[in-house]
């Protein structure tokens, strides 16, 4: 299955780092996603039934996770869902876990602050494209017109 999806939610436990002794860095956490409702007979909100996820993120973004998400931080997490089913002995189940593609902190209940990390970009092998535009300016918007110019002419080389 290679579905996508996108989660809001709670993370629920402190998330777990480690680097496997191939070097590969791994960061994980369970995520927990309850729909809210108004009941109008109660004239209150209600919380639904809570949805729990195995969040599994590699590379630069465990690295990065490691470093930025505590159990409490309320995120949204996009990634490759997977189901899978589970038996041990007499108890059996569905393991629902999600590949992370990108992890944040859900906005709506608060603020925070970006730094920049100074790990290689996860992309790093592949060639930076020519847009016409300085490196250390990328993060300066540039008007749409030269964009687009900029675009076009990489495009064509």
């Amino acid at each position: 299955m290679n579905d996508m999806i996108t989660a809001t939610g709670i993370v629920g436990t402190i998330p777990r780092f480690l680097h496997t002794t191939e070097g590969l860095a791994i960061a994980s956490f369970r995520l927990a996603s309850t729909q809210r409702r108004y009941d109008r007979a109660a004239a209150a909100w209600v919380d639904g039934e809570t949805n729990w996820y195995t969040v599994s993120a590699y590379r630069q973004l465990a690295e990065n996770l490691a470093e930025s998400l505590t159990k409490g931080d309320r995120v949204i997490v996009t990634g490759r869902l997977k189901v899978r089913q589970w038996q041990t002995g007499e108890k059996s189940g569905l393991a629902v876990e999600v590949d992370a593609e990108a992890v944040g902190h859900d906005l709506l209940w608060g603020r925070t602050i970006f730094t920049k990390s100074l790990g290689p970009r996860p992309d790093a092998a592949r060639p930076t494209p020519d847009l016409g535009i300085p490196q250390a300016e990328w993060h300066v918007a540039a008007p749409a017109e030269h964009m687009a110019d900029a675009v076009a002419s990489a495009s064509a080389a």
